[in-house]
Order: structure tokens, then sequence, then C-alpha cells
């Protein structure tokens, strides 16, 4: 039966796989009031995102979506691509660890620019690789309400940092940058340390966990009048020497 007055429905960890989602769509679908759908944890796959994506096409008061650790690969990207610049309340969106390659992330990020309300992307552990960014730059383009981006662990390099960088000082409302866990040598975070203060409202950048040795950011982080960097354990893995942390 449709549930037409649920609003939060969280089902994380729940082992509901494609064949289960299914069967539970078809009542998702009356749900016109949903804000709240976390899905994390279930392996609904590829076919299960397909799903979804009917689905969403029936909740227009979605604001927060979690589907971190699905499995839907590139796959499940594209079925969600198809719908997601129609989502226009979606606030928060977790796409973390779903083996979404670099063609699967080109697929959703035009899309994503359509979503006027999107505050909060998270992409972590997914394999963006370190080339072929050209869609990050135009996304952070177009999501003008964009405040945290989660790029960890997706295998960024100093190309894909340049690119970013371009876009960087376009964004008005970001505030929390993750970069950990990625390839980043001194000179991408010099590219970094030349945007950084025209990032008026960045208030954390975490680049833990990469190969960032020696100068680093720099000095350059002191100029950030606007910016208060916070880099959780104080930047002591990337070895930032000179980067003053502002709190």
């Amino acid at each position: 039966k449709e549930c037409t007055a649920l609003a939060y429905l969280d089902l994380k960890d729940n082992e509901i796989g494609a064949v289960g989602f299914e069967k539970l769509s078809g009542a998702l679908g009356g749900c016109k009031v949903l804000a709240h759908l976390n899905l994390g944890f279930n392996g609904i796959g590829p076919e299960g995102a397909a799903s979804l994506a009917r689905v969403l096409q029936q909740c227009p008061a979605l604001a927060h979506l979690d589907l971190s650790s699905n499995l839907i690969c590139d796959e499940g990207a594209e079925s969600l691509a198809e719908v997601l610049g129609d989502c226009k309340s979606l606030v928060h969106l977790n796409l973390r660890f779903n083996m979404i390659d670099a063609e699967g992330v080109q697929m959703l990020a035009p899309k994503l620019g359509h979503c006027p309300a999107l505050a909060h992307l998270v992409l972590a552990g997914n394999g963006l690789g370190p080339r072929n960014l050209g869609w990050l730059e135009g996304m952070l383009q177009e999501c003008k309400a964009l405040s945290h981006l989660d790029l960890s662990e997706t295998q960024i390099s100093d190309v894909g940092v340049g690119i970013m960088a371009r876009a960087l000082g376009e964004c008005r409302a970001l505030a929390h940058l993750n970069l950990s866990f990625n390839w980043i040598s001194p000179l991408g975070a010099g590219r970094l340390a030349g945007v950084l203060g025209q990032c008026k409202t960045l208030t954390r950048l975490d680049v833990r966990h990469n190969h960032i040795i020696g100068e680093g950011l720099g000095s350059n982080a002191e100029h950030c009048s606007e910016t208060r960097l916070y880099a959780a354990a104080r930047l002591a893995d990337s070895a930032l020497r000179g980067c003053r942390v502002l709190t």
C-alpha cells in the first residue's frame, strides 16, 4: 500500500538487494511528501538504481538521499542521471563507495547542475580517476548552493586539482572541501594555494593522506583573510609546513 504521509524513511543496512527494492518501490512511488530516504548499504546495484529512478520521479519533496555503498556502478549512475535534474528539492546526495567511474560521474554531473538546492554532495570512494575531470569544473560553476563537497578516495591527482582550481573561485557557498586520500603532490597543493584567497566562504579543507611534502600549500594559506583552513590532525599527515590553521 502507498504511504502518502511518509516523510522520513531509513532502511540503511538491511540487505534489501535489487529484487527487494523492486518490490518496495511500488509503495514508495506514492510518497509525495517523502523528504528523507536512506538506502545505504543495501546492495541494490544497477537494477535497483533503475527502480529508484522511477520512484524519484514521484517524490517531488525529496531533500535527502543516501545511496552509499550500493554498488550501483556506471549503469546505475546513468539511470539516476535521467531523473536527478528534476529533483528540485534535493539538498543532500550521498553516493559514497558505489563503484562509479569517471564515465558515470560525467553523466551525473550536468544533471546535478539543475538541482538548485543541492548543498551537500558526497562522491567519496568512487573511481573518478586522475584525469577526465572536465565535468567537475562545470558542476562547480552550476551548483550555486553547494557548501559541502566530499571527493576523498577518488584518485584525484594534480591534473584534477588544476581543473578544480579554475572553478573554486566561483563557488560562492563552498565551505567544506574534502580531498583526503588522493594523489595530490606539492604541485597540486600549489595550485590549490593559488586560489584559496578567492574562496571567501571556505572554512574546512581536508587534504590528509596525500603526497604533499615540503612547502605544499605553504605560506599562501596565511593570506586568506576570509578563509579558515581546518585540516584534521592539523595537516600532519600531509606535512604542510608553513600552513597556518585558522580556527
